[in-house]
Parts: C-alpha cells; sequence; structure tokens
C-alpha cells in the first residue's frame, strides 16, 4: 500500500545543477555529500511542503537551508 503511493522522480541535468550549486552555497563538496544533495535538490523542486525522513538530519538540513523539514529517524 504504502509503496503505491511513492513517486519516483527522475535525475534530470536542472536538478543536478540545483544540486551542485546547494553543496556550493553549504561549503561542501565530494561525492560523500552527493546523494544527500540530490535528494535536497529534488525535495525543494516540490511544489509542495515536504518532510525529509532520515538517520542524518545535519547535512540535509544544511543542503535545504530551512525550506525543508528534516527529521531524524
Amino acid at each position: 500500500m504504502t509503496l503505491s503511493r511513492l513517486v519516483v522522480e527522475p535525475v534530470t541535468e536542472p536538478i543536478a545543477r540545483h544540486a551542485a550549486a546547494l553543496l556550493a552555497d553549504a561549503g561542501l563538496h565530494g561525492h560523500t555529500y552527493a546523494i544527500n544533495a540530490m535528494l535536497s535538490a529534488i525535495a525543494l523542486a516540490t511544489p509542495v511542503l515536504v518532510a525529509i525522513l532520515t538517520s542524518d538530519p545535519e547535512d540535509l538540513t544544511v543542503l535545504c537551508g530551512g525550506r525543508a523539514t528534516v527529521i531524524k529517524v
């Protein structure tokens, strides 16, 4: 039931560019932060309010800059 409600978003060039900008703005670089940056870029591109559930909220909070709710699980 839950899986049927998921929406898979493609990683497009504009999303990748936004992720790179988020990394630069946060002063982060390298593959360690790449996936979190992509997740943040997709979340921020969503036209509705977003909550991100994660076990590592620190990087996502910095990358999203307070524009998405990041919840530690």
